[in-house]
């Protein structure tokens, strides 16, 4: 990299000399492959199509659509402009978009397909300064350019240019504007300085252990801060970048493309333990010899933790458990996985436990978008289950009087644009209020008990943590998701949305007859399996905390419908709306 490298644009002087593959990408079923010199002349031409249109510093861009390579081209072209790209989930509200737009005077705006542009085409204009229409995918509209079409037009004298423009970027300058998805109220849009930017991946990607000869499968959103940091995490270290076809088919690239690391949220680790628990209740056979390989992998993971040496007769064992059972169960990750990040929420422990047992590291960390992600992580050298890890690099952590989580760093946005009011409501002398609650171990990790809002207090005056209660359900192969209730309550209640392919699995096999999803959602059996899940869980509760009653939706929950974020995290209280009724039944 340069010399003195101190903001992400400097780094993109260096792709050209870098060797190896930067970017992965399937195109009609073929995996295709971008160097790191061909990846550095795309941003080239991209930025010199956005200076003939009046890209300069401080310019704000805006980039609504699906993880693609397309959308690392643009973001970094944009940051070497000195421009700000303001990314937006494609599942936004036409308000939110609307408000978006408005509020960071977006004068480019960049999307996938057709359906975001008639999305677009929706708002009213009279209060936006979007002039210039940009598409990923070719619509055929004189309206709107082709990507591609102005990658082939841009000017090839333009390099000078761009690397003084490059060289021009300061740490101090907004390197880009994230607007919370939040679950309530007009979206808050997070500035977030070259500087944040460079400490956070300069200082977490090299405490982990990455190196240029890591690939990695990247399908979180960009327009989340944990995915976009795994895309900045590669221009700073340089391993190959492979981007997923969907969500929908990790499990297939995840076998095509092998990764060495991976960048994820708990649900992702959920649905997949959720699966293999499924897969293992089979014959009594399969069952035993399964149960008797964790036992293994159990006593080997434990020995680990302690930092112990293994026994050669359980060393013997434990190869034997892998090549019968373990292994199949790495080869889901594609069989190389040396570690995987889990982020954006809390991370039940049985579930890296698990993992672990099974060779498989996942590391939690935590942040937020106000502190460019991770500002605690777990690290393949120093690592504690049920903890975040400790604080990264320059990081400070205190813990408030009332359990608030506060942090100083340089990795903390600027400010929530054109918010000065709630600006100062999170920022007090240097120290960040995250609006989490935790605790910091002996060790020094930092251990999150809940979202501070978020906390229930009971009529009785108990205080009870959600998220720990939905975690310990959604543990069940059969619980998609969970939403806990019992603020000023008598006592706490669940909603259950059910894992459809689980269920209907489980309902051939135990020979139960239904018409349909939703009816099978809501018959006797799957009622029945239900109480017997909510009874495991109680047992793991104190009273006054346990659940004493629960509806099973007839749906899964979505991120199409507005249920979930993109993170994959319950909107509380969109879902509260949406099913009052049902909840109001439960204390009726």
């Amino acid at each position: 990299m340069p010399a003195k490298a101190s903001t992400l644009p400097h780094l993109i002087l260096s792709f050209p000399e870098r060797s190896g593959v930067a970017i992965k990408y399937k195109q009609t079923s073929t995996w295709k492959e971008i160097s790191w010199p061909e990846y550095y002349d795309m941003i080239l031409k991209t930025a010199s199509a956005l200076h003939q249109m009046g890209v300069r510093k401080n310019t704000k861009v805006a980039l609504i659509s699906n993880t693609r390579w397309e959308w690392s081209v643009v973001d970094l072209a944009v940051l070497s402009l000195g421009a700000q790209l303001v990314p937006i989930y494609q599942t936004v509200t036409p308000e939110d978009f609307e408000f978006i737009l408005g509020n960071c005077e977006a004068e480019i705006l960049i999307f996938e397909n057709k359906s975001l542009y008639q999305l677009f085409r929706s708002l009213p204009k009279s209060t936006l300064k979007v002039k210039t229409l940009i598409s990923f995918e070719n619509l055929n509209d004189s309206g709107v350019q082709f990507f591609t079409d102005l990658i082939k037009k841009a000017d090839t004298h333009f390099e000078a240019e761009f690397q003084k423009s490059c060289l021009a970027c300061r740490p101090g300058d907004i390197a880009t504007i994230l607007y919370t998805s939040g679950t309530t109220g007009i979206p808050k849009g997070v500035a977030l300085s070259h500087d944040a930017a460079f400490c956070e991946v300069s200082e977490a990607f090299p405490l982990c252990g990455v190196s240029p000869k890591d690939i990695s499968l990247s399908f979180l959103p960009y327009s989340h801060i944990f995915g976009r940091i795994e895309h900045w995490g590669q221009c700073y270290i340089g391993f190959t970048l492979a981007f997923a076809e969907s969500i929908e088919k990790i499990r297939n690239d995840l076998r095509d493309v092998r990764p060495t690391i991976m960048v994820s949220v708990p649900r992702i680790f959920e649905k997949i333990y959720a699966a293999v628990q499924a897969q293992m209740e089979g014959s009594f056979a399969k069952k035993t010899l399964s149960e008797q390989a964790l036992k293994v992998g159990k006593q080997v993971s434990a020995l680990r933790l302690q930092g112990s040496p293994i026994p050669l007769p359980l060393a013997l064992q434990y190869q034997v458990a892998k090549k019968l059972v373990l292994n199949k169960i790495k080869e889901a990750f594609g069989g190389r996985l040396r570690f995987a990040v889990s982020g954006g929420a809390p991370l039940h422990r049985d579930i890296s436990s698990f993992f672990h047992a099974c060779d498989i590291l996942i590391l939690e960390g935590y942040g937020l978008t106000e502190t460019t992600a991770a500002i605690c992580v777990n690290t393949p050298f120093d690592y504690q289950f049920g903890s975040v890890g400790k604080p990264i690099g320059e990081t400070q952590i205190k813990i408030a009087e009332d359990g608030e989580i506060l942090v100083k760093s340089r990795k903390v946005m600027t400010e929530y644009f054109k918010n000065s009011e709630a600006t100062r409501e999170a920022l007090h002398n240097g120290w960040f209020s995250t609006g989490d609650i935790g605790e910091i171990l002996p060790g020094g990790q930092l251990k999150i008990t809940d979202r501070k809002k978020d906390l229930i207090k009971t009529a009785g005056g108990k205080y009870v943590a959600p998220q720990k209660l939905e975690s310990l359900l959604q543990m069940n192969p059969m619980i998609s998701n969970a939403l806990i209730h019992g603020d000023q309550k008598k006592f706490i209640v669940a909603l259950l949305a059910l894992d459809k392919n689980n269920l209907i699995r489980w309902a051939q096999e135990k020979n139960i007859s239904y018409a349909d999803y939703a009816g099978l959602t809501q018959s006797p059996a799957v009622q029945d399996l239900m109480r017997k899940a909510l009874a495991e869980t109680n047992s793991q509760l104190a009273h006054f905390e346990s659940i004493k009653r629960f509806a099973v939706l007839n749906h899964e929950l979505t991120v199409e419908a507005g249920e979930l974020t993109p993170s994959l995290k319950v909107k509380r209280k969109v879902l509260d709306q949406k099913f009052a009724k049902e909840i109001e039944k439960l204390y009726s």
